[in-house]
């Protein structure tokens, strides 16, 4: 292959790795850790949903972001929703070391994972 096209390849790796800015800021998404034990988690999702405040109707069934039905997708989903409404007052993306915060945009297809500047 010609040394060219490595280049060329190469710059468009870099490009796809890159994490986002907007406004100057790095984006930034809130994730569960798939390390986490699935007790733990379905906790976390469960506060993040209920007493935290995330709006987690794009999770139910037949809704954009149920697929795929898992409980680190879905909770990944939540964590991210109580993140991006409320980092601007202190929040976090801790959720007891069930979650961390990523520059790869964890959207796909129809399911879009909001981020707020």
């Amino acid at each position: 292959m010609p040394s060219s096209i490595l280049w060329l390849l190469l710059a468009l790796l870099c490009l796809a790795v890159t994490p986002r800015r907007s406004g100057g800021q790095l984006e930034e998404w809130c994730i569960a850790d798939e390390q986490t034990p699935a007790d733990e988690l379905k906790m976390a999702l469960d506060w993040a949903c209920e007493k935290g405040g995330a709006d987690c109707s794009k999770i139910q069934e037949n809704q954009a972001c149920y697929l795929p039905n898992t409980l680190e997708h879905h909770a990944s989903y939540a964590f991210n929703n109580y993140y991006q409404k409320l980092k601007q007052e202190g929040a976090t993306c801790y959720f007891n070391a069930a979650a961390f915060v990523t520059a790869l945009d964890p959207s796909h297809n129809s399911c879009k994972f909001e981020y707020i500047p």
